[in-house]
């Protein structure tokens, strides 16, 4: 499936790559800086880095839900553990209560 999806976006890509050779000069003003690179290079390295912005943009709020998942999860191992050896605890003194009632006194027979 993945690949159904993958192919035809790499084939625009390289389509992309291909039509568009033409040399651009890119400039960071205002240290002087130029370079000179294909119109698809420039146009592909704005994508990427977008791309990368956006991703840690997203990325980074998620940091605190995962956090706060991450002590759920082991707040609730901690609560099952604690649950198994109350319940343990209970069948233990069901079975053999530590201080029974002493048996009823028998009657005499009757007669």
């Amino acid at each position: 499936m993945r690949l159904v999806l993958l192919l035809p976006v790499l084939v625009l890509i390289v389509l992309f790559v291909v039509s568009n050779t033409a040399p651009v000069r890119l400039g960071l003003w205002p240290t002087g800086w130029t370079l000179e690179a294909p119109l698809a290079l420039a146009v592909l390295a704005g994508m990427a880095i977008a791309f990368l912005l956006g991703a840690l943009f997203v990325w980074l709020p998620a940091l605190g839900a995962r956090r706060r998942a991450r002590r759920a999860e082991a707040k609730i191992i901690a609560l099952d553990a604690e649950l198994a050896a109350l319940k343990s605890r209970l069948a233990e003194t069901t079975l053999h209560p530590a201080s029974s009632p002493p048996p009823p006194p028998s009657l005499p027979p009757p007669g």
